[in-house]
């Protein structure tokens, strides 16, 4: 019998750290039937590949809750599963903090602490007992959750720790002290889940800009509002000025200027016109336009982003797969190095047993590792959180890693360094002037769509030149065009073609090939079997792509350029913007020179659109694709910057590293502490409630500066 799979995926409520993680990782990996488990704390998921059997759901279910979570499904393999899921998690209520079940567990522990501190002043005999009771009140909780966990195959818990602490104070008579810490232990928890919460509320706020209704157009031309999750592919849409955009599209009719802020992280708005395409929950400006819609709700580009987004969060980094590994042996070490403190002076040197009980008690709360297992993660899901705010998206902490680390990045030229469409960029007069020649160019052009007469037209169009009719206008294949305008016999073409029907020799020869050199294609104009000029196009460089390349080259990073195109274009272009060039290439050969590169000992990242470049994206260290938000864009390689300025490629290299440093601080402050409580404790300075501050501090700060991350603007 065929073995059948199902996927569910859960939000894991009350999951705030690694540590929480891992233990429901293990209790789930344990029911039968479970054949893969993917539990992230920085996005609070858990994703399980199971049988499709009645049992396993119910099972695994019960299993998370004993430990002290709650489950909420997020999708299932079905489409209308998928929707149904949504419809859950778009109604469910999400509570403030303050009326979560921890709040309230928090605030009863410190009711119970202060109405024992007050019980013991009236009847100082009994403060043992009153202490002891207001502690039971967050360790029954607490050794519940320990007891569960250890069922379920995970006995080194962070909860284990507290329980196995906080009974040995009470034990050697240190009750307050153990009442106090169960209260700042409860309160660390506490903050972390505010931290957390913040943390992934920050990718899933891009949700709440998606409108919830449209206004769909009738087959009889009436409009009606409906639910923006009904849209359907080939829907037509109207959205008014000021209007949030619906759903992705193409504009139908109307133009206008559109915000994509929200989107591309782009602060001037994008003009659309007719053929054009929007992206769902971008802002409409002052036209009307009539949109087709081209995806359905769940994979619109919103949808999409928080998808790659929350799927990236659960792909760990490699340094925190190393931190997860340590950890996972450090905390048997911690409870083997607090036992041996606890007894190897008293039996060695005759030492006070209380006293070495207590330090050893102390060390077991500071080696609590939440603070160096939540370093790595939440650095990472912040950066990645900021990140797609903002256009740059990575899949996963390993990308997010590795682009910081890039030392060479090879550009596709066409679309990538250039804007990938030719533009005019001189007009020569020879025996009319430059207007004129344009003039009588755009007549011949007029009704042709092919890229170079769009240029002529739109050069035309710039200048506002009132373009004639032309008449018996006829191409000639790879030739030219030619016809009559306003009586006169008028051919546009290649300057080889021209040059058959009048000898284009002199100065105009000269300045055709000074055009041509400088990698531009020259199209000669030919009035009544003269030279009346000339029109030189070529696809330029972006914007940005100058100051982008010598800021990379400036951090040390080398710059080349891989491209099909010709050696004389390619290499005008690359020494305008003073790149090292390979050109005439195939795809297989951008691959091998990526390669190449790799072999030498460097980090190779690849820049270009996902298509033609696939096997150098591939082969690159880090792929990274160009694109405004396309399937290509964000599925093809390993990052993708959406709106495709060439400045976010160091932008992004500039948040990988900002992380990196981010890490690194996280880790110090989290083992930092750790040492100078270890060494207080031994020498009898700190006690009990230092510790577990110093633990609930240590991950407080950790969370705190990883958040820093969210801040991210991407200012060079």
């Amino acid at each position: 019998m065929k073995n059948v799979s199902s996927t569910s995926r859960y939000r894991v409520e009350g999951m705030d750290c690694a540590g929480c993680a891992r233990k429901i990782d293990t209790a789930v990996r344990r029911i039968d039937g479970v054949r893969e488990v993917i539990v992230s704390a920085a996005s609070g998921t858990m994703t399980v590949e199971h049988a499709d059997a009645p049992a396993v759901r119910p099972a695994l279910e019960d299993q998370v809750e004993r430990l002290g979570y709650r489950l909420l499904p997020m999708e299932c393999e079905s489409g209308a599963g998928r929707k149904a899921a949504r419809r859950t998690l778009e109604t469910e209520t999400r509570l403030p903090w303050w009326q979560e079940p921890r709040a309230r567990l928090t605030a009863l522990c410190a009711l119970a602490l202060a109405a024992a501190f007050l019980a013991a002043r009236i009847f100082p005999a009994g403060d043992g007992w009153f202490y002891s009771l207001a502690m039971l009140v967050g360790l029954v909780p607490i050794a519940r959750r320990a007891l569960a966990a250890a069922r379920a195959g995970a006995p080194f818990t962070i909860e284990t720790l507290m329980s196995i602490a906080a009974a040995g104070a009470v034990i050697i008579g240190a009750a307050e002290e153990a009442a106090v810490v169960i209260l700042l232990f409860l309160v660390g928890e506490l903050l972390e889940g505010v931290a957390a919460g913040r943390a992934r509320a920050s990718i899933r706020a891009l949700g709440d800009i998606m409108p919830k209704t449209a206004r769909l157009e009738r087959e009889d031309g009436s409009v009606q509002e409906v639910p923006a999750e009904r849209l359907a592919i080939g829907d037509v849409i109207v959205v008014r000025p000021g209007d949030r955009i619906a759903a992705d599209g193409t504009v139908v009719s109307g133009s206008s200027a559109v915000d994509e802020a929200p989107v591309t992280g782009e602060s001037l708005p994008a003009d659309k016109t007719a053929g054009d395409t929007v992206f769902a929950g971008t802002i409409n400006g002052e036209g009307v336009l009539r949109l087709r819609v081209e995806a359905a709700a769940e994979d619109n580009t919103i949808a999409r982003i928080i998808r790659l987004v929350e799927e990236a969060q659960e792909k760990k980094a490699p340094t925190e797969r190393f931190i997860d590994r340590f950890s996972r042996h450090y905390t048997p070490a911690v409870v083997l190095l607090a036992l041996l403190v606890a007894v190897v002076p008293p039996l060695a040197t005759g030492a006070a047993w209380l006293e070495w009980v207590y330090k050893g008690l102390a060390i077991l709360i500071i080696g609590c590792p939440c603070a160096l297992v939540i370093s790595t993660p939440a650095a990472i899901a912040a950066a990645l959180s900021a990140g797609a705010r903002r256009g740059l998206l990575m899949k996963g902490g390993a990308v997010l890693e590795e682009v910081g680390r890039l030392q060479a990045i090879a550009f596709d030229k066409t679309g990538t360094l250039t804007e990938g469409r030719p533009r005019v960029t001189d007009v020569l007069g020879f025996a009319a002037e430059p207007q004129e020649v344009l003039r009588l160019a755009a007549a011949l052009e007029q009704n042709a769509s092919h890229p170079l007469a769009l240029a002529v037209l739109e050069r035309a169009a710039s200048e506002g030149i009132s373009i004639p009719q032309a008449t018996d206008a006829a191409a000639e294949g790879g030739r030219g065009v030619a016809g009559t305008v306003e009586g006169r016999t008028v051919f546009f073409g290649s300057a080889r073609a021209a040059g058959e029907r009048q000898a284009l020799g002199g100065e105009h020869g000269r300045r055709i090939a000074a055009l041509n050199e400088a990698g531009k294609t020259v199209s000669v104009l030919l009035v009544d079997g003269r030279a009346a000029g000339a029109i030189a196009m070529r696809d330029e460089p972006r914007r940005d792509a100058r100051a982008a390349l010598a800021r990379l080259r400036a951090a040390g990073i080398r710059t080349l350029m891989l491209t099909g195109d010709n050696r004389r274009t390619a290499a005008a272009i690359g020494g305008e913007l003073g790149v090292e060039v390979h050109a005439e290439l195939m795809p297989q050969d951008k691959s091998r020179i990526v390669g190449a590169l790799k072999d030498r000992g460097l980090k190779v990242g690849k820049v270009g659109d996902g298509i033609n470049d696939a096997p150098a994206l591939a082969a690159a260290n880090v792929g990274i694709a160009m694109g405004g938000g396309t399937d290509v864009a964000l599925e093809t390689a390993d990052a993708a910057i959406l709106h495709g300025r060439l400045d976010d490629v160091w932008a992004m290299i500039a948040l990988s590293r900002r992380t990196m440093a981010n890490i690194h601080q996280n880790i110090a402050i989290a083992i930092g502490l750790k040492l100078a409580f270890f060494a207080t404790t031994v020498l009898g300075i700190t006690g009990l409630w230092p510790a577990i501050l110093a633990d609930t501090g240590a991950t407080v700060l950790v969370t705190a500066n990883a958040m820093r991350l969210l801040a991210w603007k991407g200012q060079s």
